[in-house]
């Protein structure tokens, strides 16, 4: 194995050296609250004033820990997807058939469709994360939203709404380019795409996925990257826009397997984004030979290699190596250390407890302050 420089710099802006995908296990408090509200012994109104004290509380508790950004942990979401996707203009939510499918397991049935052109006027999460910046202090707040491709990946397009695909990606393209200034205009800097559409090119089963969306493996490719790189373009220069990519998070399960070298080129060589949060936790995300793609010498790479799927904490000098096996492909100084997805993708969460969730992150910064010392 060549010699490679395995001590690295710290750093003073997003991603951060020890960061963290985005959504947290939400409390009992919060579960007991949407129950209430759904049975209607509570209004609107007062469950947002219990989200808004327990967001107050994990905020509190990432700056605690010493995590130089904060999140909502999602608190206010049943899904990290639909519910941004539904406050846009022309998607509504219905209730699917059935749920999505997961390794063992399904989700609850849920489905978006998109009965009219696309756009962005307004959306409630503009208000969710005035909020969290409103207290986050002297940390960075992060947003994290789905990203374009979800809508394609996960929506429904009624028939008669667009003469062509490529008008409808273009249209989801500028609804997202005003969503991405609204959240700028908030006072958000450092805003995450998550996306899980990219995980159809790992595998011969997501091969199948394409097929039946009617669409060739390389055009489908390129309109991924298209519809992001439209998005994002022209954005204000002091805005960070990384971008997460898994394979499913449900309950502690997964929906699709398969290492990155598919997509690599485009995913490394071809997104114009300031980050990228890639799975690695286990051997379905495959090894760090994708990563020689990776060209820009300001693109920064957040391995997630310590997992929110299981309480366990892995062994130190494990992750010091994985970390020194991506510094082969990539320098060291463009690594960063993260859990592998969010600790609860979906309200229902991971199976791990709230203090196995803050000693996972806690672990992510004992070993990136290993790492990444001066």
């Amino acid at each position: 194995m060549t010699q490679v420089q395995t001590i690295g710099k710290k750093t003073t802006k997003p991603p951060f050296r020890a960061d963290q995908v985005g959504s947290l296990l939400r409390s009992e408090r919060i579960k007991e609250a949407r129950k209430q509200k759904a049975d209607g012994t509570l209004t609107a109104e007062q469950l947002r004033q219990i989200e808004n004290e327990e967001i107050t509380r994990i905020v509190e508790k990432q700056k605690e820990i010493g995590l130089e950004i904060v999140t909502d942990g999602e608190f206010r979401r049943a899904w990290w997807h639909f519910d941004f996707l539904e406050g846009l203009d022309g998607v509504e939510g219905f209730e699917a058939d059935q749920g999505i499918q997961f390794h063992n397991t399904t989700t609850k049935a849920r489905g978006i469709k998109v009965t009219d052109k696309i756009d962005f006027t307004d959306h409630p999460m503009l208000e969710d994360y005035r909020f969290l910046h409103s207290i986050a202090g002297d940390h960075t707040a992060k947003m994290t939203i789905p990203s374009p491709n979800m809508l394609f990946f996960r929506g429904k397009l009624e028939d008669g709404v667009y003469d062509s695909l490529e008008e409808f990606h273009h249209d989801v393209a500028q609804a997202y380019k005003k969503a991405i200034r609204a959240f700028y205009d908030a006072g958000c800097r450092y805003l995450q795409l998550d996306d899980t559409a990219w995980a159809v090119f790992f595998s011969e089963k997501g091969h199948e996925q394409i097929k039946a969306f009617g669409r060739e493996e390389d055009e489908l490719r390129e309109s991924f990257a298209k519809t992001i790189n439209e998005a994002v373009a022209d954005r204000p220069e002091d805005l960070v826009i990384t971008m997460h990519i898994c394979r499913g998070n449900f309950k502690s399960t997964w929906a699709a397997e398969g290492g990155y070298e598919a997509a690599a080129e485009t995913i490394f060589a071809g997104l114009d984004l300031d980050g990228l949060f890639l799975e690695f936790d286990d051997d379905r995300s495959g090894g760090f030979e994708p990563l020689r793609y990776v060209k820009n010498p300001n693109l920064q790479i957040v391995l997630g290699l310590v997992t929110s799927k299981y309480g366990e904490l892995e062994p130190v000098e494990q992750i010091k190596k994985r970390i020194e096996e991506a510094a082969q492909y990539v320098d060291i100084n463009q690594i960063c250390l993260s859990p592998q997805c969010g600790f609860a993708s979906t309200e229902e969460g991971n199976l791990l407890t709230e203090e196995q969730q803050w000693e996972k992150l806690r672990h992510v910064i004992e070993i990136a302050d290993q790492v990444w010392t001066s």
